[in-house]
């Protein structure tokens, strides 16, 4: 099958930067269709590429955390996650916020997927890592404003969990996964 890729291409018209801060930034487009019809109000919303880690121990247990998310108000287990700081490499800032969130540091990383957060309104993208074989290294380095608590999972309980829906983050239920696609013998 061939796309036809450069003719469903939207034109940007025009761009109004409406909201700036250093986490976000908010675009009010004026775009132009293939057949012509114009949308004035179309919002693009930039964000820092995003990192998220499944980490596993040097005895095989994966590393959660567990924090409040105010956009929900609610507790969420998930694992761990942060943005890539400006002319960092998104490999070194899954490392840096493992180490800076939980304390744990080392083994073999490997990139696992990487996904576009809502490709419809959002230009960032989120580079999911495997890390085997970590262990702990120093205590947890949190940001004045992170609470986490941190716990360690064995893999089976993991899944019951996916499985049961007590992941809500999106972008950390698809590498989820994906990881234990790769596991199928714990899937059965």
């Amino acid at each position: 099958m061939e796309f036809r890729d450069e003719e469903m291409k939207w034109k940007v018209r025009s761009r109004e930067k409406l909201f700036e801060r250093p986490w976000l930034t908010v675009h009010r487009d004026e775009v132009e269709l293939p057949d012509g019809r114009v949308n004035g109000e179309y919002y693009v919303l930039h964000y820092p590429a995003w990192v998220n880690v499944i980490a596993e121990t040097d005895d095989g247990r994966l590393i959660l955390e567990r924090q409040y998310r105010h956009g929900l108000g609610t507790m969420s287990t998930e694992i761990c996650a942060g943005v890539v700081e400006k002319g960092e490499e998104p490999l070194a800032a899954a490392r840096r916020e493992l180490l800076e969130e939980t304390g744990y540091g080392g083994g073999e990383w490997t990139l696992l997927m990487t996904t576009a957060p809502n490709a419809g309104s959002m230009d960032n993208l989120c580079h999911s890592y495997l890390a085997r074989g970590v262990r702990q290294v120093s205590q947890q380095h949190l940001d004045r404003t992170e609470d986490i608590k941190v716990y360690l999972f064995e893999r089976e309980e993991v899944l019951r969990m996916l499985k049961a829906g007590e992941f809500l983050q999106a972008m950390m239920v698809a590498p989820l996964w994906k990881y234990f696609s790769q596991h199928t013998s714990l899937l059965e």
